[in-house]
This record gives structure tokens, C-alpha cells and sequence, in this order.
């Protein structure tokens, strides 16, 4: 296990935000799918680039953020460099990612505004992030992954914003060769080595997990960074073998990566299924599905299959694994601002009790119906399948957002 420190934890009030705002957009996008018909199915339709940049700018990266403001500084026993620099990171972040949605829908005059504020936003949070970490003499593979995860984001919302301002025809780029290294530089250098590096951190302290080498972790985070890498450079200079390398390197990254949570899992001592354990069942399965079926892509060459898997890494892998620590993230953080001053006092609950059993459990159960028939629906091109998944993901949301208030607000 790694050791945590809470003496430098920033205040609850500042991250409280970032967990509301991305629950309450993990609903906007739920809602946003009953809009999607089997002719949308395109990766070139501007309702797919939308609904992407919603889900993953507003509820993943907003999530990720608060979670990132919270743990940085707990990891590295040292302050913000700025804490209140992330009162402005969250405003600027929503306005940016609604600005970028409706862009992409009604206006591409709106996307180089919103670019800019996107790209404001998160250069101050990566910005921060760097002055904190150079206040540490000796960085851990866990911040080191944080380091280099920040940096392919700031290539990736460059790549972004340029871009933003093609498409809306600001400039003249070409918006092919840009797109892939986007791609790659947010989804697998940023996302995919920030919760490598964040869920090795948090699994192990929540399941009481340890003494396992962090030798896969090194070879995943390693692997990831030269996906990256390989993948821009294929991009930049249409070379398809690299691109096809690249390819390769992130499906064995991940698998490296799974397989450190297996054994993480298989040892650990606390072996009852709660809510996080099944949604991060969930969240592992959909991984290792979306998977299957990007390497079945590459066969039947058919693009749906190409979106599906995409749609079991979002909604299945990123989605549950976000929502699953948030119900030991938010209880875990009330708990000690709130009623870790009155221990010995008088009574107090215990974490579990934090918890609403009812709606998070109804949460996983709609949400995990929702993606299982979204999939099958991208799949076989049925659009009573997309509304019938739709409407489990709606009230799964409906649910989440009622767990985190509950959470948030709870008191003795």
C-alpha cells in the first residue's frame, strides 16, 4: 500500500463542485443518446463528436480534476501550489465544454471560444499540477506517471484547439492527421496513465491490498507513453504500419495493466462485494470486452464494431470505475473534514453508512443494463435497443446524482 497523508488535503468545499458538475453531466449524456438514431453511427458525425466531448470534458476529466486536487498533495505530503487556482478551473471547464458541444451541434463559430476556454482551464490545472510537483525532491512512480500524463495532455488540447479553429475555418490544418493524435494524446496519454497511476493508488488503500510489485505498472505506463508517441508521429507523417504498432502497444499496455488489478484483487484481504467492488467488476470486464471487439474491428473492418468498442471503454470502463470510487472518494472525504473531529466524542458513522444502499445499488444495475444494450445496439444498428439503453442509463444517472448529494450532504 502506499502511504497517505491527510495534513495537506485542500478543503472539501473546493472539490465538491467538480463531483457535482460531472454527475450531473454523466445525466446530460445519458439523455443526450435518446437523440441518436443508427444513421448517426459515424465517427465523422458531428452528434458523435459531441457526445464525445461532453462525456469525457464534462463529467471524466471534470472528475478527474477534483480527484486529482484531492490526491496530488496527499500523495506527495507537500500543499498546492495554488489551491485556489481550481475555483477557477471548474466554471472555466463547464463553460468551455458547453461552449464545445453546441459548437460541434449548432455553431462551429463557437468552437474556437470554446477551445480557448478549455484550453485556459486546463492549462492552469496542468500548470498547477507541475508547480506542485517540482515543491518534491524525489518523485514516486505514481507522480511520475501524473507527470508525464499532464504533459501528453498539454500536447492534446494544443491538438485540440487547432483543431477547433479548422473547423470552424479560422485556420487551414489538416483535421485528419491532428484528430488521431488527439486521440491518442487525451485518451491514452492523459486519461488512460492518470487512472493507471491514480487507481494503483486508491484500489490497494480501499481493499487493504499490498505487498505486489509495481513492476506491471512501469511496463503499462512505459508502453502507454510509446503508444503515444508512435501514434502522433503516425499521424503527423501517415506512416499506417506505425499507426498499426501503436495499435498493438495500447491493447498490450491495458492488458498489462488489468492484470495488475487481478492481482491486486486476488490478494486482497477484504473480499466482501460492495458497490465499488462490483462497479469495478464491471468497469475491468467492459475493458477487456471493448477490447475483444476492437481487435475483431480489425477484421471484419466493419466501423461499428470500432464504436462499440469505444462505447464499452467510455461508458463501461471509464464511466464505472469513475462512479465506483466516488462512493468511497466523496464518504471517505466528508468523513474526515466533517466527523474525524469528534472522534472519541461522541458517536460517528463508519464509511459504509455514508453510503445510500438503495440508489447505488439502483445506479449500477440501470447504468450497467444501459451500456450491456447501448453496445448491442451499436453493434446490430437498432435503434429500440439505443432508446431502451438510454432510458437505463437515465435513471441510473438520476440515481448517481442522488447518491452523491446524499453523500455530500450527510450528516450524524
Amino acid at each position: 500500500m502506499f502511504k497517505i497523508s491527510q495534513d495537506f488535503a485542500p478543503p472539501f468545499k473546493l472539490i465538491a463542485p467538480f463531483f457535482i458538475l460531472g454527475s450531473l453531466f454523466y445525466l446530460f449524456s445519458s439523455l443526450y443518446l435518446f437523440s441518436f438514431s443508427v444513421d448517426d453511427f459515424s465517427f465523422a458525425d458531428p452528434k458523435v463528436i459531441s457526445f464525445a466531448h461532453l462525456f469525457l470534458l464534462g463529467f471524466v476529466m471534470m472528475i478527474i480534476f477534483g480527484a486529482m486536487a484531492q490526491l496530488v498533495p496527499v500523495v506527495l505530503e507537500v500543499g498546492h501550489f495554488g489551491v485556489e487556482l481550481f475555483y477557477a478551473i471548474w466554471p472555466l471547464l463547464l463553460i468551455g465544454t458547453l461552449l464545445m458541444v453546441f459548437g460541434f451541434l449548432y455553431s462551429s463559430a463557437l468552437l474556437p471560444y470554446g477551445g480557448v476556454v478549455v484550453l485556459t482551464s486546463m492549462m492552469i490545472f496542468v500548470g498547477e499540477i507541475f508547480l506542485t510537483i517540482a515543491k518534491v525532491k524525489k518523485l514516486t512512480l505514481v507522480m511520475s506517471s501524473v507527470l508525464i500524463s499532464n504533459t501528453f495532455l498539454f500536447f492534446g488540447i494544443i491538438f485540440g484547439l487547432l483543431m477547433a479553429l479548422s473547423y470552424a475555418g479560422t485556420i487551414s490544418v489538416d483535421i485528419s492527421s491532428l484528430l488521431k493524435a488527439h486521440i491518442f494524446a487525451v485518451l491514452g496519454g492523459y486519461i488512460s496513465i492518470t487512472i493507471m497511476g491514480l487507481s494503483i493508488v486508491l484500489i490497494p488503500m480501499f481493499t487493504l491490498s499490498h505487498s505486489f510489485s509495481l513492476r506491471p505498472l512501469e511496463i503499462s505506463i512505459s508502453l502507454m507513453s510509446v503508444t503515444v508517441v508512435l501514434a502522433i508521429l503516425a499521424s503527423f507523417f501517415h506512416l499506417e504500419w506505425l499507426s498499426i504498432i501503436s495499435y498493438i502497444l495500447a491493447i498490450v499496455a491495458m492488458l498489462v495493466y488489468a492484470y495488475l488489478i487481478y492481482i491486486i484483487y486476488r490478494i486482497r484481504p477484504r473480499k466482501e462485494n460492495d458497490i465499488y467492488a462490483i462497479s469495478l467488476m464491471f468497469s475491468y470486464s467492459s475493458l477487456l470486452v471493448s477490447i475483444i471487439v476492437a481487435l475483431l474491428y480489425f477484421v471484419v473492418g466493419k466501423e461499428n464494431y470500432l464504436l462499440a468498442s469505444m462505447w464499452l471503454l467510455f461508458f463501461g470502463f471509464f464511466g464505472f470505475l469513475i462512479t465506483g470510487h466516488i462512493y468511497k472518494i466523496i464518504p471517505f472525504l466528508v468523513w474526515f473534514e466533517r466527523f474525524s473531529p469528534l472522534v472519541g466524542k461522541q458517536k460517528i458513522p463508519m464509511l459504509v453508512d455514508m453510503i445510500p444502499q438503495k440508489s447505488s445499488q439502483a445506479q449500477f444495475i440501470f447504468c450497467a443494463l444501459g451500456v450491456s444494450l447501448v453496445a448491442i445496439a451499436i453493434l446490430f444498428n437498432s435503434n429500440a435497443l439505443i432508446g431502451a439503453g438510454a432510458s437505463f442509463l437515465v435513471m441510473g444517472a438520476l440515481a448517481f446524482i442522488r447518491s452523491v448529494l446524499y453523500m455530500i450532504n450527510f450528516k450524524n
